[in-house]
């Protein structure tokens, strides 16, 4: 097969392909900042778990007497390559980030290439986030300004170096699709004669950033710089990779989550042909083989005993009931709180209470868990898709007992991460088993592996209560949040004093609407039994928090017998970005019009990292109890827009993640056990299930937000507010129940709203909580 034509981005799987040597090599200082969606108050940064002192081997020779801050490089020879900090996922970050510095820098994304940095706290750091990391749809915010000063400045030393050199001044110098013309002399030439020259010169003060008038290539339909790698062939994911006397391995954990091996007797798998060793793990036992089918067909030989531990009787139902214990007692740590929220609610007229339930989800990405690790010399090399590459680093080299600086890491195009990929267990193991072996390992998760030992989506708990004031506005509104931690996990130093983790309550305590005249929101941390992990999801908070406050939001709307736009645009008169999405949503979808029996439109709004976003989904409901989802409306407003065709992309596909996860997905457990293995037990939407998703960009002059997750997280809210506005079945749980949508189907308090005007407090879906409730009213 040929390569990719002149005029095509070349897509660099592995940096050392990087042109090597002389050239300019360019970086930006990077600030640390709050990584939550909002963005915002400074954070201190944990410790760098890697060496900043190794510089990437695209920079080569041209870290002398540099900076070493490295971004872009352009060759002699007239390559030009941008380094690209974040990882893509295919959330088009590789496109995104090039646009900015090739904006700045004066070249068309077809005339450069692009290469995954290696691990590098120092160099690579993402602002939002406070590391090296790949997340919380922050990566486009994060480069906004940095990436396009990068490419200013890039810019300018090139003019400079080549006004210098052609005794010219710089003001009559233009520096246009990676050449330097001065039209006065009639002389021009490419980027790379100066590169050399330019290295020398110091680096400007400032730079002057273009407008946005001037914008050639920011805000345009451009094609993605990784797409013409994967129609080639060319790209290459963790699970693609092959080095010379690989072999292939793969593994099974312990099936009771928490438990440990015990013993094995492996004379069977050693028996096969082409199977090349066992290794054991304290929870785990692996086989390496000369190819998978050998590795797989060697562990099922297997003869392998296993310590269940604590966790062997554990199911869901305990889940539930001990996290409703625990929600009951507290402690509960204060998110927020502003006026006098309980004495507002029990003097109401009009008093609401209800309880949601969210299970946990599995991040189930196309491409299963794989990592390639060769110890070797001292260190280690490891090839793998990774949303962390420093912490991946640093747990290798722990592993191997050798320094940071002897591990590298090539970061490879990542098959859908959702947050999975912020994990490096997969990565812990191939070193592990890597460690035992003379050659290099590949290791392969089977899907059934990956999704019985996922870490987890939280499960949650949500207590809201409000009263309405005469014009049937929140006047007092609680929220208490019940679930596990994932900061407390995975960055504890991000906890609040009193022991918020800000992730759970994530846009809960500053929704769209902005803060009600007397607030309170409040968290109670579950934590779940050893081996039972959590992790971020895609969404993260905002993605459990939506769900709860716009479900409940279309509560106090048909409770104030109030439409739910002509609701939320009163709720929203100091939100104008947030009102215009509304209407603008409302409008395409046909907010209001005729739709047939059981059909109806659920709309919810929000703002979510940095975004705002309406959203209207129209649904119909069999006799059955089956959803059919009719159509999609989104409408955002995400600031500035990059790329438009990227940023419809990410809509659409996150509102079918979450709308999967609304209809189908939950992972539960019975005797410790993960009971869904694949696909066909946790199911995502098929082809001829999945709506049209209509998406209207209306971009306005504010910093551009995040959109990676935006539409995950108004799936579930508007999905099931149009399961209402079809049924009259108010759902408080997903994934939804579709026993309780069945024509005459009888209505319980999982699912039914009692508002009485006199003040009785309503029923809920966990009525442990609902007793207190009512105690109280």
């Amino acid at each position: 097969m040929s390569g990719p034509a002149p005029d095509v981005v070349r897509l660099v799987a592995d940096r050392r392909r990087v042109v090597l040597g002389g050239g300019l090599l360019l970086g930006f200082a990077i600030v640390s900042t709050k990584p939550y969606a909002r963005g915002g108050q400074a954070k201190t940064p944990p410790p760098p778990p890697a060496s900043a002192t190794d510089p990437p081997q695209a920079a080569g020779a041209a870290f002398s007497g540099h900076d070493p801050e490295a971004l872009i490089h352009i060759a002699p020879q007239g390559g030009i390559t941008l380094i690209m900090p974040n990882s893509e996922c295919g959330q088009g970050v590789y496109t995104g980030e090039a646009t900015l510095i090739a904006e700045e820098l004066g070249v068309g994304l077809d005339q450069i290439q692009v290469a995954a940095a290696p691990p590098s706290e120092a160099l690579y750091k993402q602002p939002l986030l406070g590391l090296q990391g790949t997340g919380g749809s922050t990566s486009i915010r994060g480069a906004w300004t940095p990436f396009r000063q990068a490419g200013a400045m890039a810019r300018t030393m090139l003019v400079q170096a080549a006004a210098q050199a052609w005794g010219v001044p710089e003001s009559e110098c233009v520096a246009k699709r990676g050449v330097i013309t001065h039209a006065a002399s009639g002389r021009s030439a490419p980027y790379g004669t100066f590169a050399e020259s330019a290295s020398r010169l110091p680096k400007p003060a400032q730079v002057t950033l273009k407008p946005p008038s001037q914008f050639e290539l920011i805000g345009k339909r451009l094609q993605r710089v990784d797409t013409p790698a994967k129609v080639v062939g060319e790209a290459k994911y963790g699970i693609d990779i092959s080095v010379p006397g690989m072999k292939i391995a793969t593994v099974a954990a312990s099936p009771v989550l928490g438990g440990r091996l015990a013993s094995v007797d492996d004379t069977a798998a050693r028996a096969i042909p082409g199977v090349r060793q066992v290794v054991q793990l304290p929870n785990a036992v692996a086989v390496v083989g000369d190819h998978f089918w050998a590795a797989k067909t060697g562990l099922d030989a297997l003869k392998i005993t296993w310590a269940h531990g604590a966790n062997a009787n554990l199911s869901t139902p305990d889940i539930w009931a001990s996290m409703d214990r625990v929600g009951r007692e507290g402690p509960a740590a204060v998110a927020m709180t502003r006026g006098t929220p309980d004495q507002t609610i029990q003097h109401a007229q009009k008093r609401l209470t209800a309880v949601y339930r969210q299970p946990f989800l599995c991040h189930a990405p196309m491409e299963p868990q794989a990592a390639v690790v060769h110890v070797r010399g001292g260190g280690a090399e490891v090839w793998c898709g990774t949303q962390v590459p420093t912490r991946a680093q640093s747990v290798v080299a722990k592993i191997v007992g050798c320094p940071v600086e002897q591990v590298t890491v090539n970061n490879q195009l990542i098959g859908g991460a959702f947050g999975r990929k912020l994990e490096t267990d997969y990565v812990e193991q191939a070193a592990a088993i890597a460690k035992a072996c003379p050659f290099p390992v590949k290791l392969v998760w089977t899907r059934e592996e990956d999704m019985q030992h996922d870490n987890y989506r939280p499960m949650y708990i949500d207590v809201l209560s409000a009263g309405l004031d005469s014009a049937g506005h929140p006047a007092g509104w609680t929220h208490r949040v019940v679930g596990a931690s994932v900061t407390a996990r995975w960055d504890p130093q991000d906890m609040r004093p009193n022991g918020v983790d800000s992730d759970a309550v994530e846009e809960a305590e500053d929704p769209v609407y902005g803060v009600f005249p007397n607030m309170r929101v409040e968290y109670v941390q579950w934590r779940p039994p050893p081996g039972v992990i959590v992790s971020w999801w895609r969404g993260v908070g905002p993605t459990h928090n939506i769900f709860v406050i716009e479900s409940f939001v279309d509560e106090l709307a048909h409770a104030a017998g109030k439409d739910p736009v002509a609701y939320r645009r009163e709720l929203l008169a100091n939100v104008p970005r947030a009102r215009a999405v509304l209407d603008r949503a409302a409008q395409a979808s046909g907010w209001g019009s005729p739709l047939p029996p059981r059909t109806g439109r659920g709309v919810i709004v929000q703002k979510s990292f940095g975004t705002y976003i309406a959203a209207v989904v129209e649904a119909q409901v069999a006799d059955e109890g089956d959803v059919s989802l009719r159509r999609v409306t989104v409408a955002a407003d995400p600031g500035y827009v990059v790329n438009p065709d990227v940023l419809g992309q990410q809509i659409e596909g996150g509102m079918l993640f979450g709308l999967s996860a609304a209809l189908f997905q939950q992972i539960t457990l019975k005797d410790g056990r993960v009971q869904q293995n694949n696909f066909h037990d946790y199911r995502t939407l098929r082809i001829d299930e999945t709506p049209p998703v209509d998406v209207i960009i209306t971009p306005t002059d504010n910093e551009p937000g995040g959109i990676g997750e935006a539409g995950t997280t108004a799936a579930a809210p508007a999905l099931a507010n149009a399961i209402f506005a079809a049924t009259g079945v108010r759902l408080r749980e997903v994934p939804i129940d579709r026993s309780l949508l069945r024509r005459g189907a009888r209505q319980t308090e999982q699912t039914f709203t009692a508002l009485v005007a006199s003040g009785v407090a309503a029923a809920g879906a966990l009525g442990a909580f609902e007793t207190d409730q009512e105690a109280t009213s």
